[in-house]
């Protein structure tokens, strides 16, 4: 005789498989391609974009600041330098402050924002400034973006609370793109804040040695507090990354030049790769200036005429009455192509019709 309870349980058996499959079904259909996944404990958060990683927003004790690291294409290349978070060989060693990609400037009320890191000898920390973590206000998953709302203080080496930061971070990507706004207020707090001219700024990364210039000559770049860097001619194989800007500079050429796009072509490996930072009308300082270096430092910097221009335009020397605010909105974009001008031109275009 067969047993009432063996069908009860082959039943049950098979609900649970369908729950499990239509629970399944119901977190695939919900088209949440974009995921921003935080784990304080690790201080970080991840991005991952149609399963594979993207990058993370991270706070290292070992960093003066926040950071997105690494930055990776939509075929997984990662564009950015490991130094001096994760060294890789045969990559420059140059310029510790520089890791993934930031948002700090080289002269606020006197403290330099820009250049501090473990490198800094302990008499010189209290002329620095520290960008300090604070809060995750909002983590969103999204089938068109995700987003990433953080907040963050600027301390001056003496301990003095200069800025509030409120960043908010949307990351988008498809089979060919990766991309990132950021959309950043500072709030002046108890006393007036000049951010003086200073080429050290704005936002900025450091890109993978593939990205670099060929160097042909070592060279020495000295700070705005006389701290001299040399930079080392290296072995230039596979080393391809050109400049381009909206005003048609090239190359070294670039530097110091205003544009409201510029863009970083090269090959990693076998992958072809486009990085364009893409500036936007109602930044302070329109259009920004480039401090684009051939040895991977890629980084706009809206707030020094006077520096750029070797005197002949008046600094800037933005500021800010207590309480008072200024907001500042980027896109920074990754294509698995060499794009040309007429693309990066376009997308400038799509951009700032997103925030108008």
């Amino acid at each position: 005789m067969r047993d009432p309870s063996a069908g009860v349980g082959l039943a049950a058996a098979v609900a649970t498989v369908l729950l499990v499959c239509c629970a399944a079904a119901q977190q695939n259909s919900s088209g949440d391609r974009i995921k921003v996944v935080a784990n304080e404990a690790a201080r970080r958060v991840d991005i991952s974009i149609d399963g594979k990683p993207f990058t993370s927003y991270m706070w290292p004790a070992s960093l003066a600041k926040p950071v997105l690291y690494p930055l990776r294409s939509a075929t997984g290349s990662i564009v950015t330098r490991g130094y001096p978070l994760e060294p890789r060989p045969g990559e420059r060693v140059d310029h510790p402050h520089h890791a993934g990609m930031w948002f700090n400037y080289g002269n606020v009320n006197d403290f330099d924002f820009w250049n501090n890191s473990e490198a800094i000898k302990p008499e010189d920390k209290p002329k620095m400034g520290n960008v300090i973590h604070r809060a995750i206000v909002t983590a969103k998953n999204g089938s068109d973006h995700g987003e990433l709302v953080v907040d963050a203080d600027w301390v001056s080496g003496k301990q003095q609370l200069i800025l509030k930061e409120h960043t908010r971070l949307v990351f988008r990507g498809g089979p060919k793109f990766r991309s990132i706004d950021r959309i950043t207020t500072l709030q002046a707090q108890g006393e007036k804040v000049v951010f003086h001219d200073d080429k050290e700024g704005l936002l900025g990364m450091r890109v993978a040695r593939a990205l670099e210039a060929p160097s042909d000559k070592a060279e020495v770049f000295t700070d705005s507090s006389g701290r001299p860097t040399p930079v080392a001619k290296m072995d230039n194989t596979g080393v391809n990354g050109v400049y381009l800007t909206s005003d048609g500079k090239t190359g070294d050429a670039a530097w110091g030049t205003r544009g409201h796009w510029c863009i970083l072509t090269g090959r990693v490996g076998d992958d072809p790769v486009t990085i364009a930072i893409l500036d936007h009308p109602r930044n302070p300082g329109f259009p920004t200036y480039w401090h684009a270096r051939g040895y991977g430092l890629f980084a706009a910097n809206p707030l020094a005429p006077n520096i750029f221009t070797n005197g002949k335009a008046p600094p800037m020397n933005l500021s800010l009455a207590p309480n008072e605010t200024v907001t500042f909105r980027y896109r920074v974009l990754i294509l698995s192509e060499i794009a040309t001008a007429d693309t990066a031109e376009s997308e400038y275009k799509n951009f700032i019709a997103s925030y108008r």
